[in-house]
This record gives structure tokens, sequence and C-alpha cells, in this order.
């Protein structure tokens, strides 16, 4: 039965929600989907990786004999068998990873939340990168922090500048691998650097991972976790070497932070989704990985490297480019007067994508910098694409 002439319901949102904002990729999203654009600017992976032939059977397998279990409500840590798995990938002489603390998550983007609840207060420090992954600005920014920059180079974040913003700081947050937006790597010294000077300020260093396998030479880096597992947060995920479908992620942390994790997850979504989690460590377990990622690294290297000749051919003299040696991304700097937000508008009327680089800063953006990703475009397309975007970039200078 319905009520008749109800009254409006006057909505009152809290402060959280009104200063919640979209995702300025996933608005461009919205844009690419049409098939005629030639988009860069999803950092999506590949459909061409996906294993889908093995997530089936797996999925076929997993009901068969354990569908009960699979079907049932699970712990709010996460399947142990998985978790074990990760903790023996993560654990080296020097440093033993046990599965008490590894927490699945559903996706990294919730390990970002839940770690902003525990660890932000309103007008707490937290320190980024120049420039940082939009998607963690996001997550930490409902709760209200002081965002921080540390300086950033062409090798990535400079150690060297932290004791200069670490008064009070919460956390810094760092993407070491191929970075997402830049592509840029820090190197070992870098690395060893950054987690003695942490340590050092006692400062909680969160290492945020989802691109370290895919390097293009298959040379992985070493991780920032192994060198202090007391200071370092490691965050990981099986979107960009399996599929982001399953949205399936973790965080290793030490006990007493992944203990409160692990409550403040009981509160968002009880436990990150059983099935999945069986159907992915049934995947994996037996090694497919190793034979799985570098059929991902090729293509991707590949791809890669049909993007930077075409700059190289199409992009005019003023323009700088990192050269990145894995992952997704390729970090363009325009010169200083053009702005890559009005660039994009007119890339767009000639069916062409990017993502301008302003969202990906915490504190003063810089308006001539965009962000290209090649991992889900053919390679004759992405000729075409830059020599669209070289003719608009050359009749600006």
């Amino acid at each position: 039965m319905k009520i008749e002439n109800p009254n409006p319901i006057q909505w009152r949102f809290s402060e959280r929600a009104d200063q919640l904002q979209s995702s300025f990729i996933r608005e461009i999203l919205k844009i690419t989907q049409q098939p005629e654009i030639i988009s860069f600017a999803g950092g999506l992976p590949s459909p061409l990786t996906f294993p889908i032939d093995e997530m089936k059977a797996a999925f076929d397998k997993v009901l068969s004999e354990n569908g009960k279990v699979a079907l049932q409500y699970g712990p709010t840590d996460g399947y142990l068998p998985l978790r074990q798995w990760i903790a023996d990938s993560l654990s080296t002489n020097g440093a033993k990873i046990v599965p008490e603390q590894v927490l699945m998550t559903s996706g990294s983007q919730q390990a970002l939340d839940l770690l902003g609840k525990v660890l932000i207060d309103e007008g707490s420090r937290v320190l980024v990168e120049t420039p940082s992954y939009l998607g963690a600005l996001q997550a930490f920014s409902v709760y209200r922090p002081e965002f921080k920059s540390v300086a950033t180079d062409e090798h990535g974040l400079v150690p060297s500048s932290l004791d200069a913003v670490a008064q009070g700081a919460r956390l810094l947050y760092a993407l070491p691998n191929f970075q997402n937006p830049t592509g840029r790597t820090l190197s070992v010294e870098r690395r060893l650097e950054l987690v003695e000077t942490c340590a050092r300020l006692g400062l909680p260093l969160i290492e945020d991972d989802p691109y370290g396998a895919l390097s293009y030479k298959g040379d992985p880096l070493p991780k920032m976790v192994a060198m202090n597992p007391d200071g370092v947060i490691y965050m990981g995920s099986f979107s960009k070497v399996l599929t982001p479908g399953i949205r399936l992620g973790y965080v290793v942390a030490p006990l007493p932070l992944v203990r409160r994790l692990e409550l403040a997850k009981q509160a968002a979504d009880l436990h990150t989704s059983q099935l999945t989690q069986m159907v992915v460590h049934e995947v994996i377990k037996d090694g497919f990985l190793g034979r799985h990622i570098p059929k991902i690294r090729t293509l991707y290297g590949d791809q890669c490297q049909v993007m930077l000749d075409a700059m190289a051919q199409h992009f005019p003299a003023g323009v700088e480019w990192t050269k990145p040696e894995g992952g997704m991304f390729i970090w363009v700097t325009l010169p200083k007067h053009i702005d890559a937000m009005k660039l994009l508008d007119e890339a767009i009327a000639q069916k062409v994508a990017f993502v301008p680089g302003s969202p990906f800063y915490a504190n003063e953006p810089e308006t001539n910098t965009l962000r290209l990703s090649f991992v889900t475009v053919a390679p004759d397309r992405i000729r075409t694409g830059i020599e669209i975007l070289g003719k608009l970039i050359a009749a600006k200078i």
C-alpha cells in the first residue's frame, strides 16, 4: 500500500559525504567506452592477459569439491591457504612473514581505505610522493589529513627530503615499482635509504606494489618490507597479474596494526569473498604465475616500446617523457604554458583520450603534465593516437 502525498525527504549528508569527489579517471572512462575513442586514459590491464580457462576450471573444481565452504561466510582475515601462499612469497632469508600478518581485502583500494581509517585523524600529516596515485589520495582524503608532498626527481622519491616534512606524520605512502602515474622506479640504493630514514624517524612506510611483477626484463627489485618488516606495510593485488574483476588484494603489516585493520574490515564488509579467494589459490598454488606473468611482461613491454617509438617520431621538441622499465604508464611533461586539461578537450574531439596530470598532485598541481597508458591499445592505434596528440601539442608550441 503506497502512502499518498508524502513529504519530500530532506537529506542531511555528513560533512564527510559532502567532501567526496568522483575519480577524474572514472569520469574519463565513461567517454572512452565509445569504441571509436583511442584511449590512453585507463589504468586497466589488458583483457588479452586474463586467464579465462584457468579461472573457469578453478571455479568448477572449487565448487565441485568444496562448494559448501566456498559459498559460506569466511574469516575476516581471509582464506588461510592463500594467506600462507602470500606470506611464503614475501618471506626471505632476512625476513620471515607469517600468515597472521596478512589481511585479505576487496581489492587494494579497500586496503587503502582501511589504512586511512586506522591511522589517520582529521588534520593528521600524511606524506605522499609528487605526484602520487590518485586512488590513494581519494581514499585518504575522506579522513581529512594534511597532505605533505615529498620531493621526487627522475629516479623517484628523494629520501633525504623526508626530514623537512616528517615531523608528526602518521605515514608515508609510496609506490616504488613502475609508479602510477609516472612509471618511475626507485633504485635499490634509494629503497634502503628510504627504509633506514623512516626507521630513524619512527615513520610507518606503506609500500604499495601492484606492478612489481611487471618488469619487462623480469628482474624484480627487492621489496622494502623485507628490509624492515616491523616498519613497512606492504600492499599487493591480484588485479594486474590475474584479473581486476575478482577484486582481491591484501595488506601485510606488523601484528598490532593488522589486528586493527581486521577490526575495521569487520565493520566494513565482514570478509572478502571466500569463493574468490579459494579460486585464486587454486589457480596459483602450483606455480601458474611463474608461467603466466612473463606473457604479460612481453605484451606490455612490446606495446610500451611502440608508444615510445611513436612519441619520439611525433612529439615536438620541448616535450619530455619517462621511459618505464615495467608497468603500464608513461608520464609526459609538456612546455609550461600548455594546459593538459585544455589539451584533453581538443584530443577527445579528435577521438583520443588521456589523463591530465593535475589530479595526481596532493599539493601544487603541475598543469602541464599527463599520463598515458598503453596496455589496452593495439599497436596501430597507439601509433595513430600518438600522431594525433603530437600534432595537437605542436600546434601549441
